[in-house]
């Protein structure tokens, strides 16, 4: 902004160059919110932590890509917890049967106990392994029904193929509508 200063030099008027405080004001504004901005970026959106549903007390909080920072110990029958969706569950697998079975649990990991949900069906979807004597044993896709439904819930769901029967460490994922959404989790022995 060029405001003259009222003095005449070599017979032409002065302009002296400064910013008027509405000029320092607008430009400060200005420089504010650009740098608000530039943090709300970089810090982005955390999410908030919840408990988790069955009388756990625990908080969990998720991290990128479908990463959990909670653990999770064994289950009542000695499988791997896991997440799916908003619940608990416990895989497990009787290798001569050839069955796998999903629990649903209470978050409680020092005295799980089963939890029924309401769904009519889970998909348990396997990812490609070795037997520990190397033997490859192919993706399975196995749906698990429900064997102690009541009232439309249930808490197990039992499902067999002939790749069950393999002795490996399964690795895969579980998906269903409960409750009338969809849920997946992850789980690996």
């Amino acid at each position: 902004m060029r405001i003259p200063c009222g003095r005449q030099h070599n017979g032409n008027e002065c302009y002296n160059f400064y910013f008027s405080l509405k000029g320092l004001t607008m430009m400060y504004t200005k420089l504010l919110g650009l740098g608000l901005l530039v943090a709300a970026l970089a810090t982005g959106c955390g999410e908030k932590p919840s408990s988790t549903v069955g009388g756990s007390k625990n908080t969990e909080k998720k991290a990128s890509n479908k990463e959990d920072n909670h653990a999770h110990g064994k289950g009542p029958n000695g499988g791997v917890v896991f997440d799916l969706g908003k619940y608990h569950a416990e895989f497990t697998v009787d290798h001569p049967a050839k069955e796998a079975t999903v629990l649903f649990v209470t978050g409680d990991d020092n005295d799980a106990k089963p939890f029924p949900i309401a769904t009519e069906e889970l998909t348990l979807t396997t990812k490609e392994t070795k037997t520990k004597e190397g033997k490859a044993v192919p993706p399975m896709t196995v749906k698990l029904l429900p064997k102690d439904a009541k009232d439309g819930k249930a808490s197990r769901f039992v499902g067999t193929d002939p790749g069950i029967g393999n002795v490996a460490d399964f690795e895969g994922t579980v998906t269903s509508k409960i409750d009338g959404k969809p849920a997946s989790g992850d789980f690996k022995e």
